[in-house]
């Protein structure tokens, strides 16, 4: 257990950059996700680990990286759906095992009509995994409800998720994250949610949400969506293990940028 912590969560800075591609289990071919193997290879190199789904890991991911995986295996709906929270299990543990997963993810929804099933559903899954000693990360997931981040919902949520056994826990940065932070006695790495307006507010929450008190991001859109991805990833890799402030990675940012080509959809 603490072996594939460690390969998630670097133990020399205690944080992590992980990148989110797991999207198309409920999006579908998502905007620069569409070939998810044209879009993970240049990023490999700058990540801790991947956050993505068993059929994208087979078919997208080559065997001989060693980038730590953690395999979402919730699922069941759609973004047709009403409702997104009508979610189940969609892969077992010992298929995580053969694939070599670091960790498993599972999204659960506080406060949605199909709460109960997911939190029965994390709970379940922990008890099974930890046979196995492998890390669940419990996704603390709004569906189309994105009033709800909030800290008094957030907080709820991440320490529900940690009570019911989750080794890490993913949520959504928000004003005064210090309480949600406190109240949660495990990890949060931070989400990025839809992509935001400029590189430099995807900088500023990164900066903030480390300040206070998150191990580290989960980000997706924000990163492959950018026309310079890779120079996005090293920017963030500098506010998460080095501290720098968001000017600073701004600076890298350009710098890197310049010797990066622009991927073929925006040439």
């Amino acid at each position: 257990m603490q072996n594939r912590l460690a390969r998630i969560v670097r133990p020399d800075t205690r944080r992590t950059v992980m990148l989110a591609v797991d999207h198309g289990y409920f999006m579908g071919p998502t905007t620069r996700l569409e070939a998810p193997v044209t879009t993970i290879a240049p990023l490999l190199p700058f990540v801790d680990s991947l956050m993505l789904t068993r059929g994208v890991l087979r078919q997208a991911v080559p065997a001989a990286p060693t980038v730590p995986i953690v395999l979402r295996v919730s699922g069941g709906t759609s973004i047709l759906a009403s409702d997104l929270s009508n979610e189940g299990v969609t892969t077992t543990v010992k298929e995580a095992l053969r694939l070599n997963a670091a960790a498993v993810a599972l999204s659960i929804f506080v406060g949605s009509p199909h709460e109960h099933q997911t939190l029965l559903n994390l709970s379940t899954l922990v008890s099974e995994a930890e046979e196995y000693g492998v890390p669940v990360l419990a996704v603390t997931a709004v569906g189309k409800e994105l009033e709800k981040r909030d800290a008094r919902y957030l907080a709820l949520a991440c320490r529900i998720a940690a009570e019911l056994g989750a080794r890490l826990v993913k949520t959504y940065y928000c004003d005064g994250f210090e309480a949600v932070v406190a109240g949660c006695p495990v990890p949060l790495v931070v989400a990025g949610g839809p992509k935001l307006a400029t590189e430099q507010d995807v900088f500023e929450l990164t900066s903030r949400a480390i300040r206070q008190g998150a191990a580290g991001v989960d980000m997706g859109r924000n990163i492959w969506q950018h026309d310079y991805p890779t120079a996005m990833l090293q920017a963030i890799r500098q506010i998460v293990h080095h501290d720098a402030s968001p000017h600073e990675a701004g600076e890298i940012f350009n710098q890197t940028r310049t010797q990066e080509m622009r991927p073929a959809a925006m040439r």
